[in-house]
């Protein structure tokens, strides 16, 4: 099915739409973007730059995808935004563009972004991912799949979060959060692991063990960090999934853990 495109909507030549796209009134599309099968853009929402949007996509009233980066460094050139399927931006959501030329910001598939959450520069959004209301997210963020973040969340330039971690309302996270991990405050420390995230993932019996083990060889065993990993490297567990993306994970870490609660 062809497009249906509002008449009172301004899509510039050179845009590519796939089949099924639906974009309403007010809305706009710049000469460089280019949506997939059957996105549907809300009535004033924008996608612009170099960007793409994979299949159904779906922006909401006065989201604007692909922007320009807020990096006072941009030198210009075509940085760009890469969005994977089925990608939701609620209301007032913004996902800007990567600083460099060649560059691009990154988000995968399955993610869902909530009203006024803010996806910055040269970030790079895992699968799965679940933003609420007013999240946050500074320059180069690296996040991994399955992870939720509560609302009003900031996340530091260049930290990372990994894999099924949570992030409670409200925190200021300024260090890499570790993969199954939950973490809440300002600054932000981990308070536990993610036990209902790995159970609603269907994780079994023998999973959930190795995740709580990692939470307590990490944050609950009187080890320094680098003692901890090297414990993880060692242990029977070593070669397990949960135990080698923690392993990889601390192998990429450059700010440093979120410390444990001393609660």
């Amino acid at each position: 099915m062809a497009a249906r495109i509002h008449p009172l909507a301004v899509v510039e030549e050179g845009a590519r739409l796939g089949e099924d796209v639906e974009i309403g009134p007010f809305a706009y599309v710049g000469p460089e973007v280019v949506l997939g099968d059957r996105c549907r853009l809300h009535h004033h929402a924008s996608v612009e730059g170099f960007t793409t949007l994979g299949a159904d996509c779906e922006v909401f009233p006065y989201a604007c995808i692909g922007g320009k980066t807020q990096d006072l460094k941009y030198k210009g050139g075509r940085p760009g935004t890469r969005i994977g399927d089925r990608c939701v931006f609620r209301e007032y959501v913004t996902v800007h563009a990567a600083t460099d030329d060649g560059d691009f910001t990154v988000i995968g598939d399955d993610v869902l972004l909530l009203a006024y959450s803010h996806v910055a520069h040269d970030c790079q959004v895992g699968n799965h991912v679940v933003a609420s209301n007013y999240t946050g997210l500074a320059g180069h963020v690296v996040v991994g799949d399955h992870v939720v973040f509560g609302a009003f969340t900031g996340v530091h330039q260049f930290c990372r979060i990994g894999d099924y971690a949570m992030l409670g309302g409200k925190s200021r996270v300024v260090h890499d959060v570790p993969p199954f991990m939950i973490v809440e405050g300002s600054p932000a420390v981990v308070r536990g692991f993610n036990r209902v995230g790995i159970e609603r993932a269907d994780f079994d019996e023998a999973r959930r063990g190795r995740v709580k083990a990692i939470y307590r060889t990490l944050y609950r065993a009187g080890l320094t960090r680098s003692q901890a990993i090297e414990r993880l490297a060692s242990g029977p567990d070593a070669d397990t999934p949960e135990v080698r993306v923690v392993l990889e994970f601390a192998r990429r870490s450059e700010r440093g853990f979120c410390p444990g609660s001393q609660a």
